[in-house]
């Protein structure tokens, strides 16, 4: 296998993390693009990847991002949506980036939509190739898997990933076109040896399996490309007809790689997307997580304290709120008595800050209520009110298994969920 020369390799912080990423050609314009499951070095050995972004980066900036949790970034155990956000903020704000195409691939392209949703002002243009925005079936979304399948696949990545024939497979299965390949196969293997250890592959597997961001596609409101080859149709056109005006394109070739025919097609496509302009007018909707609390009994405390000393566990209460709500980057909209109103970037964080409000105020001897909404807002009022299309409530007690998005309610007065 011949090696090829890689663009050097930077990283930025992201909190306690370290994000490796790439930058080739010039620009303004740029584009960020966030390759599927990959180690950035590694990218560069696949025969056809070079001509790729070269051929993207002709007239552009390209910044290659490597997600934490594999290839060069640091790899904590937990991966949310809120921390793959900012870690792509990261990187925009350590370059000097205003504002950006981005581009996705697989389950990056569900990151990248969440993203475009949550912060329009930084997206210019959002390609989705190939985008996972669901990991189980269902009647309406035939291509994803089983739950047992999923389970399955988790199972086997532990026990099999970096062998050469589970890997091999794999090539193979994703990229038939290559399949009698070697060069392909070889980088393939060890791209993929290096991108992940077995543990991680299942962590990734699991999240795979939890992700679903069907919710939030119609929410986007940033010019949209959905791509991908014509074995996907369906999954293509699934995505693009629930993105309000997005753009579907169907490319030729057999595979699942966005550089097949060394990204002929796929340049193409993107270059005719892009040359729509750089928007200067930013969407007028995006996507936040509010979060209300109630004091539980206030009313009866107060006339049994007396006011002194209700105003006293009162700003007590006040304290410990507003602690929390620093500490999870929660905005403090409105207070009304004894009732909180703040904003978050993801409900992640928004369902955490909720259990420490719980916890820290019990401490008081105040029992607090907590609800969490998630969904589309006005950006001219999303920091203040909002429009929920997805609900949640926290438990005081139970840790939330934060991936890609949540699909139940938790009840302050209940330790387990009930259906949503």
């Amino acid at each position: 296998m011949t090696r090829v020369n890689a663009p050097d390799v930077e990283h930025a912080r992201s909190g306690d993390v370290s994000i490796a990423y790439q930058v080739v050609g010039d620009g303004p314009p740029d584009l960020a693009f966030l390759p599927f499951l990959s180690s950035l070095w590694w990218l560069w050995q696949y025969p056809h990847f070079a001509p790729f972004v070269e051929r993207l980066a002709s007239n552009r900036r390209v910044t290659l991002v490597n997600t934490r949790g594999m290839g060069l970034s640091d790899r904590p155990r937990v991966t949310t949506i809120e921390s793959r956000m900012d870690e792509v903020l990261a990187v925009l704000d350590t370059l000097e980036i205003e504002r950006c195409s981005l581009l996705g691939i697989g389950e990056t392209a569900a990151t990248s939509i969440i993203f475009a949703a949550t912060y329009p002002e930084r997206v210019e243009r959002l390609i989705a190739f190939l985008p996972f925005v669901r990991g189980r079936a269902t009647a309406d979304y035939p291509w994803g898997s089983t739950e047992e399948e999923w389970l399955e696949e988790q199972r086997s990545a532990r026990e099999r990933w970096g062998s050469r024939e589970y890997l091999e497979e794999f090539a193979r299965f994703m990229n038939p076109q290559w399949a009698d390949d070697p060069a392909y196969v070889e980088a393939f293997v060890w791209g993929h040896r290096h991108s992940l250890t077995p543990s991680a592959a299942a962590d990734f597997r699991r999240m795979q399996m939890e992700t679903d961001v069907t919710d939030v596609l119609p929410i986007v409101r940033v010019p949209t490309l959905v791509l991908g080859k014509q074995r996907h149709e369906g999954l293509i056109r699934y995505a693009a007809e629930r993105i309000p005006d997005a753009e579907a394109r169907v490319l030729p070739g057999e595979g699942a790689a966005i550089h097949e025919d060394d990204g002929i097609h796929s340049v193409h496509a993107i270059d005719d997307f892009l040359a729509g302009g750089r928007s200067d007018e930013v969407p007028d909707s995006l996507l936040t997580t509010i979060l209300f609390t109630d004091l539980v009994g206030s009313t009866e405390r107060a006339a049994a304290l007396g006011d002194s000393a209700w105003r006293d566990l009162l700003a007590r209460h006040h304290a410990a709120v507003r602690r929390a709500l620093a500490r999870f980057r929660g905005e403090e909209r409105d207070t009304a008595g004894d009732g909180f109103f703040a904003t978050f970037d993801g409900p992640a964080r928004a369902i955490r800050c909720a259990e420490t409000i719980v916890e820290d105020v019990r401490a008081l001897g105040l029992d607090v209520r907590a609800g969490i909404h998630t969904g589309g807002a006005s950006c001219t009022t999303a920091r203040s009110r909002a429009w929920p299309s997805r609900s949640a409530r926290a438990s005081p007690r139970r840790r939330v298994p934060a991936r890609f998005w949540f699909r139940r309610r938790w009840r302050i007065s209940s330790r387990e969920p009930v259906s949503s």
